[in-house]
């Protein structure tokens, strides 16, 4: 018998969400997971809302639809809002019911930005790896590092000279290359041929009364304008970018191309690959020395128990090979094929190589980050802001691997 295609509305829902949500579907286990950790969470949720007045979004549900925004790759708010109107997944996971209304896009990005700052996304990330699941599956003695650039939502237009610098004195040919203001250490792949790279070339500017600046040719640098920049060194000392003064002018290695970026970092274990520490910092030659010292002191601070990091060449220097041991700390570090900070002391050891391979995980959350969620090019403007969603994607790829090993 023909089914009918009648269709009636129906005065009352009995819809369940929690039935509707396949028994074994991943993100079960996901929101067991972040539910325990948002409530370790509680007493500082209280401390970053007032007593009195009319309710905001609960800073829960905030958490957790930014969690389904990275996870599922949701470009923007707005879409995210649209999702939230009629996809039963994501409102289970969030919290809301199937009759209530979902946010303004505006009303969620500005509580958000309000809650979620690197310090609550790094408790976040530390609550999740405490979880009494996730922890056995850390290990506590071997760990990687390594770093990648986030590049910045600002375009290279943007980069002026800055206020009361005046015009930069433009070089002859025949003048040696100023020479970087950061360290000329290697790039993100560590082969020691970035150098930083925080110089570019252009024609000679000037700042005009106005506070606009002005070119050889007299054309004003501003929106979609032609500008030449042969003849003169921009420099992160002399220019910054007046859509984002956080972010650098940078440039991974020799022969790529400089842009404005933020570097992010991150300190893996190398049992299963958990990033167990995430960092974003000013993007500089010393960036990534400087972070890798920050994120061992957090894991493991003044602790006198031996434990390994792995890294590539680019943290092949003596000043960070020898801060490391002395923190109890063996430098598992690929070795430069010359002046190597990285002797024998160290190489002849068995676990040496295993380091090595083990330390290619650190580059997979980068590559997600990237992939699925939003660290690619991100849309936030100033350090602390993408610096939180560099710290909430790191933990977005730490729940995007439980269900498989939960299972196992």
């Amino acid at each position: 018998m023909r089914g009918s295609d009648q269709q009636t509305g129906s005065l009352f829902s009995y819809v369940n969400l929690e039935e509707r949500v396949p028994p074994r579907h991943p993100l079960r286990k996901i929101k067991r997971v972040v539910d325990a950790a948002l409530v370790t969470l509680d007493a500082d949720f209280e401390q970053l809302y007032a007593g009195e007045g009319r309710p905001s979004i609960a800073p829960e549900r905030l958490i957790r639809a930014s969690l389904v925004q990275i996870l599922f790759s949701i470009r923007s708010e707005r879409q995210l809002m649209e999702q939230l109107a009629y996809n039963l997944l994501f409102r289970w996971f969030v919290g809301l019911s199937i009759d209530e209304p979902v946010w303004v896009p505006t009303v969620f990005t500005k509580n958000r930005d309000r809650l979620l700052n690197t310090e609550i996304a790094q408790k976040l990330l530390a609550a999740i790896l405490a979880h009494g699941q996730v922890a056995p599956l850390l290990s506590d003695d071997h760990f990687s590092v390594d770093g990648t650039l986030v590049e910045a939502w600002a375009s290279f237009k943007s980069f002026r000279p800055k206020a009361g610098a005046g015009a930069v004195p433009a070089h002859r040919d025949t003048d040696p290359p100023p020479p970087p203001d950061d360290c000329r250490s290697g790039g993100e792949d560590g082969d020691g041929t970035g150098g930083g790279a925080d110089e570019m070339k252009t024609e000679t500017t000037a700042e005009n009364t106005d506070g606009t600046a002005t070119n050889a040719s007299g054309t004003g640098i501003g929106r979609n304008v032609e500008r030449n920049w042969r003849g003169e060194a921009w420099s992160n000392a002399t220019h910054a970018s007046v859509t984002d003064p956080d972010a650098r002018l940078y440039r991974k290695a020799k022969g790529r191309p400089a842009q404005l970026a933020y570097m992010g970092h991150a300190l893996t274990e190398n049992r299963h690959g958990f990033v167990v520490e995430a960092e974003l910092t000013h993007a500089n030659g010393t960036a990534e020395r400087s972070a890798a010292i920050t994120m061992i002191n957090r894991t493991s601070p003044g602790s006198t128990r031996r434990i390994t990091l792995g890294a590539d060449k680019g943290y092949d220097d003596r000043g960070f090979v020898a801060q490391l041991r002395g923190m109890c700390v063996t430098p598992h570090v690929a070795a430069k094929a010359r002046h190597s900070a990285i002797d024998r002391r160290t190489t002849r050891h068995a676990g040496y190589k295993v380091s090595q391979r083990k330390r290619k995980l650190v580059e997979e959350p980068f590559g997600w980050g990237k992939e699925v969620g939003p660290i690619r090019k991100t849309m936030l403007r100033g350090l602390q802001r993408v610096g939180a969603q560099f710290t909430l994607t790191m933990a977005a790829y730490n729940l995007a691997k439980l269900p498989r090993l939960l299972l196992a």
